[in-house]
């Protein structure tokens, strides 16, 4: 069973998949918009179809308080979206404090120019994300 997980942004959006033992995240592509929420809403019901996912694991933002902001009730909003368009899909809101910051130090050691960063750092972040939630099964 393969499993999605996901970097929800304002911009752009990282989609990282399982393989199907369900033991690693591999980015597979970053989806980028700005107006119109139902391009990369469409685009996701493809990948779910496509990798037949079972689950969506959101990284979900918390502040360092443990607290929901803004930017986790818009995070909500894109999660209801989904909920509307994929019927009998489990979602999972994983909590991605510092996933960002991760993937982004990540590419600073791994030498990636500045200007090819905001190409794959979704990516890196959703690959953050879903890996987090892999591990955590695993040690059940």
């Amino acid at each position: 069973m393969r499993i999605i997980g996901i970097d929800y942004g304002d911009s752009r959006i990282g989609i990282a998949v399982s393989d199907p033992l369900g033991w690693t995240a591999q980015g597979i592509e970053t989806i980028s918009w700005k107006n119109d929420i139902e391009e990369p809403i469409k685009r996701i019901v493809e990948l779910v179809n496509l990798y037949e996912a079972k689950k969506l694991i959101v990284g979900f933002p918390k502040n360092m308080n443990g607290t929901i902001g803004p930017r986790g009730e818009k995070t909500n909003d894109f999660i209801e979206l989904i909920t509307a368009r994929i019927e009998g899909i489990q979602i999972i809101k994983w909590d991605e404090r510092l996933s960002t910051v991760s993937a982004n130090r990540t590419m600073h050691e791994l030498g990636v120019k500045k200007s090819k960063k905001k190409h794959v750092v979704d990516q890196i972040a959703a690959v953050y994300i879903l890996q987090g939630y892999l591990d955590s099964t695993a040690l059940k």
